[in-house]
């Protein structure tokens, strides 16, 4: 078995790119390895901002010799068929077999195929991968004709130390890799893994994407401990930063305390989002005017200039931020109302300017309809996108609605007018968090529905995968909003309402689907079961979600079990009889005909579970129902252990046909229990 070690070393690879690229350089070659049926390892990949590489143990040093029979013709056959056969297998005519079958006797050709040495295999299938490769973006360079992410500058690929010997484009593989690009460009020559992870360590190259990361962490926990602050967590940005340098080196910088005038989130995500820094934290929970940030070299002034560099160039980018937050200030959000006109939403629905009058509308129906301030709901939504024209948004977009509140609580509006701003984009997705203020929600729920609508009514739906204005996200979003704060509106009123805002004739079933699928989605994240949710469709998703749990608590216990069961067999011998009878045994059973003890309790035990559990789902005590529902189980069961239905006398024979279309019914008054696997 033998050691197989690959890298491919190039200029940077773009950090939102290299986890993926891992991944994929593994499956390609391991896939090849496969179906050439090689032995292997599961093997693993490594990635840096400039190599990608791959590591596999115990691969097989050759192919095992494989022998292989092909049918060919009759012997019959004219000869130039057979001449065919015995050139497309490979073998000369008088080599091949003659067999009886039942059809006839037929040729057949035994192949026998030696096993190739695994380094020629690799040295073919290598090229065809590093050619392919599926990158994102990719580009040429020079005179050459292979696409790579960035220029590659060399190939090491190694089998047991020898070097796998292919050319591709002007590149020859070899044994060669190289250090840190500043602190040990020097070539390296390297004979197996453990010697390759070695020197590269000692050149200032943590191969290991995680290894960069915990030390990254580790050393930024440090780092603001022992200023007295608190690291505050980003693992997107931890994910990137390990990805822009091959040896990091945690530092900490400061900036003037005057910029801390400026609302924090818009100071984090300059950090962030421009400058790849991670913020710190005081005692008191507010943002230190410190910043950590990753470098990808060790100095010998202990990164004095480095530091002294970054924190240049963070002042003037904070700069930017307070200019525009302090310009902004000098408007009140109505201000910005008619710039809204002028700024296309969608081609077919208008400009945002006309969004905002039916979220007027919309936020003051559902305001009325959730008991929420109609007066505050309007005005927020009035506001809520004013601050799309101003300097800070267009400078952090990622900051659209939460720079409204900060405008609106500097102009001295309210406190929920403020919130509302801020929230009515939420809830983003299943990990972002839910508004719970009315007004908050009432605007958020607006906007989604305002979203879903519009969209559907010109006839851009989701198709697969596609989802190119997040509907999906927006539904799923407005189911949240409803059920984890208990609001008991009639979505499919507002439904119509925000279509009326439109001047759309708009058609609910459209929608109903859509949210069908979405609630399903919903109660899978909650643990309910894909047949229990789905076994009806409310547009109250608070009553829908309270049942759905009352019911699946119930199945799962022997009682609903069994009771399960038993609706079952009632409806399939019901369902076998209508059929062939060719007609439905509906009405009311007759009590005079019931001659057996069994079927006489169970007419009984369904009279009072319709009367009790109607009752029960009428106040929306659904536990109760199912409590009343667990009653029919031991009637049920004992009236199919004793009593005969299809009984030789037809008029009884009817009679108890008709008592399993009550079982059917009375169950179905709660659920519609022939959805619900068994």
């Amino acid at each position: 078995m033998a050691e197989f070690l690959l890298e491919l070393f190039s200029e940077e690879i773009p950090a939102r790119m290299q986890k993926k690229a891992a991944a994929d350089l593994k499956q390609l070659v391991t896939d090849k390895l496969k179906a050439a049926k090689l032995e292997h390892s599961e093997g693993t990949a490594y990635v840096t901002a400039r190599r990608l590489s791959l590591h596999i143990t115990d691969i097989s040093s050759e192919q095992p010799d494989v022998s292989e029979e092909r049918r060919g013709p009759r012997v019959d056959a004219p000869d130039q068929a057979i001449e065919g056969f015995a050139r497309s297998a490979g073998v000369k005519r008088d080599q091949l077999v003659e067999r009886e079958e039942k059809k006839g006797t037929f040729l057949y050709a035994i192949i026998d195929q030696q096993g190739r040495q695994s380094k020629d295999v690799i040295s073919e299938f290598m090229p065809e991968i590093i050619r392919n490769f599926p990158w994102p973006k990719s580009q040429r360079w020079g005179t050459g004709t292979l696409r790579w992410v960035r220029p590659i500058h060399s190939i090491l690929c190694l089998l047991d130390g020898e070097v796998i010997d292919f050319e591709i484009d002007g590149f020859r593989s070899g044994k060669l890799t190289y250090g840190h690009r500043f602190m040990a460009p020097s070539a390296i020559e390297v004979s197996d893994f453990a010697q390759y992870k070695s020197a590269l360590e000692k050149a200032y190259v943590v191969i290991c994407r995680n290894e960069r990361m915990e030390k990254i962490e580790r050393d930024s926990l440090s780092i603001a401990a022992n200023a007295g602050l608190e690291l505050v967590e980003d693992k997107a940005l931890l994910a990137e930063v390990a990805g822009l340098a091959e040896y990091p080196v945690s530092m900490m910088g400061t900036f003037d305390e005057d910029f801390l005038d400026v609302p924090q989130e818009a100071l984090t995500s300059a950090m962030r989002t421009h400058q790849k820094y991670f913020s710190l934290k005081g005692g008191n929970g507010k943002l230190a005017n410190k910043f950590i940030f990753v470098s990808n070299m060790k100095t010998d002034d202990d990164g004095a200039k480095i530091i002294d560099g970054n924190e240049r160039v963070l002042r003037a980018r904070l700069s930017d931020t307070k200019f525009f937050w302090d310009q902004d200030l000098k408007f009140k959000l109505a201000d910005h109302l008619p710039p809204l006109d002028d700024i296309v939403f969608h081609a077919k629905l208008g400009t945002v300017g006309a969004r905002v009058k039916r979220l007027e509308t919309l936020a003051g129906y559902i305001a009325r309809e959730i008991n929420a301030d109609i007066e505050k709901s309007t005005l927020a939504a009035r506001l809520s996108k004013s601050d799309l024209v101003t300097g800070m948004v267009d400078e952090c977009p990622e900051l659209q609605g939460l720079m409204g509140k900060y405008f609106a609580l500097e102009e001295g509006l309210d406190d929920d007018v403020a919130n509302a701003i801020a929230d009515h984009y939420s809830p983003k997705g299943p990990s972002d968090n839910c508004p719970d203020q009315p007004v908050s929600i009432a605007l958020a729920l607006a906007e989604k529905v305002d979203t879903l609508v519009g969209f559907f009514a010109i006839g851009e739906k989701p198709t697969g995968s596609k989802d190119p204005f997040a509907l999906r996200r927006a539904s799923l979003g407005i189911i949240r909003l409803i059920i984890e704060n208990n609001i008991r509106v009639d979505l499919s009123n507002t439904i119509n309402k925000s279509a009326q805002t439109y001047g759309f004739d708009f058609v609910l079933e459209e929608l109903e689907e859509f949210f069908w699928d979405r609630l399903k989605v919903y109660a899978k994240d909650q643990g309910i079961r894909h047949d229990i949710i789905g076994a009806e469709f409310n547009w109250d998703f608070v009553k829908l979600m309270a049942k759905a749990d009352a019911l699946q608590n119930f199945i799962l216990t022997d009682d609903g079990e069994n009771l399960l069961a038993g609706y079952k067999r009632a409806a399939n011998i019901l369902k076998a009889e209508e059929k062939k009878d060719a007609k439905q045994y509906k009405g009311i059973v007759k009590i005079e005909m019931l001659n057996m003890a069994e079927e006489k309790a169970l007419f009984d035990a369904l009279s009072d579970v319709e009367k009790n559990a109607s009752s029960a789902l009428e106040k929306e005590n659904f536990e109760g129902a199912m409590a009343h529902l667990s009653k029919l189980r031991g009637p049920i069961d004992n009236f199919f252990d004793e009593v005969t239905v299809n009984s030789d006398e037809q008029e009884i024979r009817v009679n108890r046909l008709k008592l399993l279309t009550q079982i059917r019914t009375t169950m179905n008054l709660i659920i519609e229990f022939s959805k619900i696997e068994g």
